[in-house]
């Protein structure tokens, strides 16, 4: 899905490059461990009426800045709307168009950014907060989400009895104010994602697929992108997989940065290919007042 950022990397562009593991214990060292790991982790939809990431930062070696504590890990009442009208969208009476026919268009009119995932996806309102948490306490966010097969696997927490769903899937938009650069936050957050999804124990192998490069692409879209995978993750659960990230940290119309982040299985029956991440990817565009 994600591809690294641009500029001037520490390696060639392209080239695989493993995190360091005291860079990732560092990322994560303040966190407690969850019962839930892999795909399984709970994906808490929430109403926000505060930001996604409480400092909206994205540091190198921090561990992911937790949700504002007053969320609760209650699921919105949405009904799946694609973003083109429905009761559940304020922009209702501001359409915005697919750029790809058949394909349905996620917005997000806090971070200023619309981008469109296929037809099989189920696209959230967009005001809702898709959040990870660890000991009950979240400790990753994105707003506007979508999710491809959203309940493809279900497993009861062990220490809670509640029973967790995760998707095979899913991308939406977070803060990346703070950050030293925008190529260190699309790889910051590349390497987040994968902890907070699919690895909280620790137990896998993270390798960038592709170092921070910079992205453009034809609808403005200016900043840098990042991929990366875990594998060999310690399955313990029979939601447990190996995952990969894709991600693009860019500026929006109000000169904010912001970070788009997409994740997935890896290895796994209907894995949502590269090809079709790259796709999703590359209508990522701006989303203007009024539209």
């Amino acid at each position: 899905m994600p591809t690294q950022a641009w500029g001037t990397p520490a390696a060639q562009p392209g080239a695989p490059e493993p995190p360091r593991k005291k860079n990732r214990t560092a990322v994560i060292a303040i966190v407690t461990a969850l019962a839930v790991v892999a795909a399984a982790a709970v994906t808490a939809v929430l109403v926000i009426n505060k930001d996604d990431d409480k400092k909206d930062t994205a540091k190198g070696d921090k561990k992911p800045s937790a949700a504002a504590s007053s969320s609760t890990d209650a699921p919105s009442q949405d009904d799946g709307s694609d973003g083109r009208g429905s009761e559940d969208n304020p922009r209702a009476n501001a359409p915005v168009e697919p750029v790809i026919p058949g394909w349905k268009t996620v917005t997000n009119p806090k971070r200023h950014d619309v981008f469109d995932v296929p037809a099989g996806w189920y696209v959230k309102s967009p005001e809702t907060m898709s959040t990870f948490s660890k000991d009950g306490k979240p400790i990753i966010s994105m707003t506007g989400p979508a999710y491809y097969k959203e309940d493809n696997c279900t497993v009861k927490d062990k220490k809670t009895g509640a029973t967790l769903s995760s998707p095979l899937a899913g991308a939406g938009t977070k803060g990346a104010q703070g950050a030293k650069s925008q190529a260190e936050a699309a790889k910051t957050e590349a390497n987040n994602w994968l902890y907070a999804v699919f690895d909280q124990h620790e137990t896998g192998d993270y390798k960038f697929t592709q170092l921070p490069t910079k992205f453009t692409n034809k609808y403005g879209i200016k900043g840098y992108s990042a991929a990366a995978t875990v594998t060999g993750v310690k399955k313990t659960d029979k939601c447990s997989s190996d995952g990969k990230t894709f991600t693009v940290t860019y500026t929006d119309i109000n000169g904010d940065w912001a970070t788009w982040v997409l994740y997935a299985a890896k290895g796994v029956k209907d894995e949502v290919s590269d090809e079709t991440i790259k796709k999703v990817m590359s209508t990522l565009r701006p989303l203007k007042s009024g539209t």
